[in-house]
C-alpha cells in the first residue's frame, strides 16, 4: 500500500515543524531564570535584533531548505520507493549517521571559520547571526539567507549524499541535527539534558563562541569539538554560578 505521504515530504518538511515545536519548549522553559546561561535583560538589551525580524529571517532560509531538498530528493529518487525496498540494518543506521554528522561538522566547521577569518564575509553576511549575542532557541537559524544556503543547506545536502541514507533515514537525521542545532542555542543550562551529556559541542561551548571574547574560538557545530581541538581553535571554559542567578560560561584562556 502506497503512503499517504512520502518519505521524501516527510524529510523536507518534519525538521521544519520540528524546530518550532522544539524551540517552542525552550520558550516555555526560559522562565526559569536559575538555568539561563543569560538574564531575560542581557537577551532584550545586548540582542541587535528583534524577535519578529529573527522569525523572519528563519522562515525565509527554512523555505530555501525545503525547495533545495525537493530538488536533492527529485534528482537523487528512482524507480522504487522507500517502502518497497528492504530497511537497513542497524548498523548501516548508525554507520549512516555517523558518516552524516562528521560530514556536516566538517563542512560547517571550516566554512563557519572561514565567514569569520574573512572580513569581507563576515561584515557582510556572518555577522548577521551574532547579532544575537545572547543566543535563544528559535534564532538558531536566524542568518544571512546566503548563509543559509551555504552554510546548513547545502552542508546538510552533502551529509545526505556522502552517507547513502534514504529519504526515509533522512527524516531522523535531519530531526535529530535540527534538536541539536536549537538545543545549543538555546541559551539554558538545563540539569539532565542529554545532550550537555553526550557532546562536549553543546548550549555553553557554542554561546562562549557568540560572546566578544570567542569570536575566532568554538567554531564546530552542531555535534563534535574534533576540528577545534586538531586545528586549536577551542576554548574551554568553566560553568560558573551567576551573583543574580543562572551559569556564565567562563572561558579560561584569552588571546
Amino acid at each position: 500500500m502506497d503512503q499517504f505521504i512520502s518519505d521524501e515530504l516527510l524529510g523536507t518538511f518534519v525538521p521544519i515543524v520540528v524546530y518550532w515545536l522544539y524551540s517552542a519548549v525552550y520558550i516555555m522553559l526560559g522562565s526559569f531564570d536559575n538555568y539561563r546561561l543569560h538574564s531575560r535583560k542581557d537577551e532584550d538589551v545586548k540582542n541587535l535584533v528583534g524577535k519578529r525580524t529573527v522569525v523572519k529571517g528563519v522562515l525565509l532560509q527554512q523555505v530555501v531548505q525545503a525547495v533545495v531538498a525537493i530538488l536533492l530528493f527529485t534528482v537523487t529518487a528512482d524507480d522504487g520507493t522507500s517502502s518497497e525496498k528492504p530497511q537497513p540494518s542497524v548498523i548501516v543506521l548508525a554507520r549512516q549517521f555517523l558518516t552524516g554528522m562528521l560530514v556536516l561538522d566538517t563542512w560547517q566547521y571550516f566554512m563557519h571559520r572561514y565567514m569569520h577569518h574573512n572580513k569581507f564575509l563576515y561584515r557582510h553576511i556572518h555577522s548577521q547571526h551574532h547579532r544575537l549575542v545572547v543566543p535563544y532557541a528559535f534564532g538558531a537559524l536566524y542568518n544571512h539567507p546566503l548563509e543559509g544556503l551555504l552554510l546548513d543547506t547545502v552542508g546538510g545536502a552533502m551529509a545526505f549524499l556522502f552517507s547513502g541514507m534514504s529519504p526515509r533515514t533522512s527524516i531522523y537525521f535531519f530531526s535529530f541535527a535540527t534538536i541539536k542545532t536549537v538545543d545549543d542555542h538555546c541559551g539554558l543550562w538545563l540539569p539532565g539534558n542529554i545532550f550537555h551529556i553526550l557532546f562536549r559541542n553543546n548550549t555553553a561551548y557554542h554561546d562562549v563562541h557568540h560572546q566578544l571574547y570567542g569570536n575566532k574560538y568554538n567554531f564546530s557545530q552542531p555535534f563534535f569539538v574534533m576540528w577545534d581541538k586538531i586545528l586549536g581553535t577551542y576554548m574551554p571554559y568553566s560553568l560558573e554560578k551567576r551573583i543574580d542567578g543562572g551559569f556564565e560560561a567562563v572561558p579560561l584562556k584569552k588571546d
